[in-house]
């Protein structure tokens, strides 16, 4: 079963939309939000429960973001799918606009949680599914975090309250891919074996390719359906589709000079014509 063409075109189609509103930014974050594409795609395409013409409507699913920095492919994501107008995107991190660099909670737009700090909203994220599960809520939550963010010891206390409360009506997105702002996360603060860690915690551990479409659908469908906690370890590529910033933790951020800018929106371009192609055959 390959991909389905609507999800891998929704990736790159969110990785132009990153690249265009950093580079008319200045400023933000690349490697993760380049990374995590795949991952919102599937989600918004195929997964979650939602409505962009009914924003708050009350059995929507969840979605909160955790690694607030990575905001970039929220907002493009949004955007895809017609929760606000694509040119919001272009007044990213601007004073007084709607969209800055870390969300802020407008539920009218989609945006569920606000987020600064690492660590905070995977916690909130169990507060909201403990809440659905006391008022009889069907709706699911959904929580991406960074690996980096797991050297903050709220998100083990997290985890600690969430087996407690066996929120089965929650599922945590893991952006792995070994980068932080400082270096390689191995070195800078060693996370692995991180399955068995969270496993200890009580929580069920999936795996995947975190840019296989098809990987990343059955788990989380595996995941909303098996009754437990759940935590997908999705491993990325940071600046995945953007071939100079693959890989590199220096690209955690954005400092593109101008010609970068014009190479790494002529490659995700490429692959969206790539994809037309494909479809048109």
């Amino acid at each position: 079963m390959s991909a389905p063409v609507s999800s891998v075109a929704d990736a790159q189609q969110i990785r132009e939309l990153i690249v265009r509103m950093l580079q008319r930014a200045g400023s933000g974050h690349a490697g993760g939000p380049l990374g995590m594409a795949d991952l919102f795609a599937v989600l918004y395409r195929q997964v979650l429960q939602h409505n962009p013409h009914r924003p708050q409507w009350e059995h929507r699913d969840r979605v909160v973001l955790s690694n607030g920095h990575t905001c970039p492919v929220l907002y493009a994501t949004l955007a895809l799918h017609d929760y606000f107008p694509e040119e919001e995107l272009w007044q990213l991190r601007r004073l007084h606009a709607e969209l800055q660099g870390h969300p802020h909670q407008k539920e009218a737009w989609g945006i569920e949680t606000s987020s600064g700090p690492l660590g905070q909203g995977v916690s909130q994220a169990v507060g909201m599914a403990v809440a659905a599960k006391f008022l009889h809520r069907k709706h699911h939550i959904y929580c991406f975090s960074s690996d980096g963010e797991h050297q903050e010891g709220q998100v083990w206390e997290a985890y600690l309250a969430g087996a407690k409360y066996a929120v089965d009506n929650m599922t945590i997105l893991i952006d792995r891919n070994y980068t932080q702002i400082s270096g390689v996360t191995e070195q800078v603060m060693p996370l692995d074996p991180l399955k068995d860690k969270i496993s200890a915690f009580g929580w069920r551990v999936y795996e995947i390719n975190g840019h296989d479409h098809e990987a990343i659908f059955h788990a989380l469908q595996e995941a909303k359906a098996d009754g437990e906690p759940s935590v997908i370890i999705a491993y990325t590529e940071p600046g995945h589709g953007v071939s100079f910033m693959e890989g590199k933790f220096s690209w955690h951020d954005y400092h593109a000079s101008p010609a970068e800018a014009r190479r790494a929106l002529n490659e995700v371009q490429s692959l969206d014509n790539t994809l037309e192609n494909l479809h048109h055959d």
